[in-house]
């Protein structure tokens, strides 16, 4: 932590470049004694990822910013919050620190929060801004979480864990013991310490896996942010034994789409042909995969088990997700689709087809954006279809 960054002069160059271009700064050299370019450049690279995601730091005097990596690893403010009102009590641990986000949003529900970072520079940092953002209920820990708590001898009523993901583990898909700490491994241990534990986890992570990985679970929820997929949470409560609820949240600019449901309840689909409006998930309840669900609890057709797409004669309105009026269907034939369509633009999505959408636009030579949606999908007799939509 380089303190020169934190004087007056030098905080007033940063403001003023954020909407600078970043590689003109870098070729220009640092204008400051004790402070490199690299450390301007990463404070302004970080101070402007900071504006949406972490308001409440952007708006503050005088924040010191990590590398860039903490910031864009980090929760956004709007997710922290949604995480603290999930649990309570008088005082939680958060074995994975890292920039102090979460912390900040539990700060507000516990009267106690301990925040463990292995990585001392990043934890002093974290220290710093807290005293900046006036909070002072949050004790900085300097110090892998794992061994902490087996120092630790204190009442803990929550175990808060954000595993981060192990640099050997290869693909896009990963199991809760690619990372670090290994929460499986340490489960039964960390039972010991609180009868509650909150896990954060990637999007991408593969829910079937981490449900088979852990247990005790009571909830799970699928949180997206303007509908994309920002964090999965596992609420885990020593010998719970009941149902496992999933809840998914899609929150948006106005209002917040939720859609519930019992994991493993066997509920069925009703199935049929394309009636008089389509409708098409968020992106919270495609990662949950409660696909049945959303047709057995709204009283909605689905087009075929794999396309993931609903219909309805009389529109639903507050359907979680977005909503189409079907204005045609067609058949889809290769030879025959440029013709069919007569389109210069259109937004093309596909659903169970075996073709992309690059694929498809080669093939119409039409070109993104306008008012109308095309999603290239099967319907109930599998065969390959066209809907013609525009948006409700």
């Amino acid at each position: 932590m380089n303190k020169a960054i934190l004087q007056p002069n030098v905080q007033l160059f940063i403001q003023n470049n954020l909407k600078t271009d970043i590689n003109k700064l870098i070729f220009k050299g640092s204008p400051f004694e004790n402070i490199t370019i690299q450390e301007l450049a990463n404070q302004i690279l970080a101070k402007q990822k900071s504006e949406k995601k972490l308001p409440q730091w952007f708006n503050t005097k005088d924040i010191y910013y990590p590398e860039k990596l903490s910031i864009e690893q980090t929760s956004s403010e709007i997710t922290a919050e949604y995480k603290s009102n999930l649990i309570s009590g008088d005082t939680i641990i958060d074995l994975t620190g890292g920039f102090g986000v979460d912390c900040l949003a539990f700060s507000k529900i516990f009267k106690n929060v301990i925040h463990c970072e292995i990585n001392e520079q990043l934890s002093k940092i974290v220290k710093y801004n807290y005293e900046k953002l006036g909070v002072n209920n949050i004790k900085t820990i300097a110090k892998n979480g794992i061994d902490f708590l087996k120092q630790f001898n204190g009442k803990l009523d929550c175990i808060y864990i954000d595993p981060s993901r192990r640099h050997d583990v290869k693909g896009k898909v990963f199991l809760l013991k690619d990372c670090l700490p290994n929460v499986p491994e340490n489960l039964d241990f960390l039972f010991t310490k609180a009868n509650t534990i909150l896990i954060k986890n990637s999007p991408i992570l593969d829910i079937t896996s981490t449900i088979n990985d852990l247990k005790f679970i009571k909830e799970i929820h699928i949180i997206s942010v303007k509908n994309e997929v920002k964090e999965l949470l596992f609420i885990l409560e020593k010998n719970y034994k009941e149902s496992i609820q999933v809840k998914t949240h899609n929150l948006l600019k106005n209002n917040n789409q939720e859609f519930n449901f019992t994991y493993k309840n066997n509920n069925e689909s009703i199935y049929s042909i394309p009636q008089n409006y389509l409708y098409e998930p968020n992106a919270a309840i495609l990662k949950s995969g409660g696909f049945n669900e959303v047709s057995y609890q709204l009283k909605i057709n689905k087009l075929q088990q794999h396309s993931h797409l609903y219909t309805s004669e009389k529109l639903i309105a507050n359907f979680p997700g977005r909503i189409f009026k079907i204005n045609n269907i067609h058949s889809y034939n290769k030879k025959k689709i440029k013709k069919t369509l007569k389109l210069d633009k259109a937004n093309i999505s596909i659903r169970n087809f075996p073709k992309t959408v690059a694929q498809i636009r080669t093939e119409t030579k039409i070109k993104d954006g306008g008012e109308t949606y095309l999603f290239f999908t099967k319907n109930i007799n599998n065969e390959l279809i066209i809907i013609e939509c525009s948006k409700n």
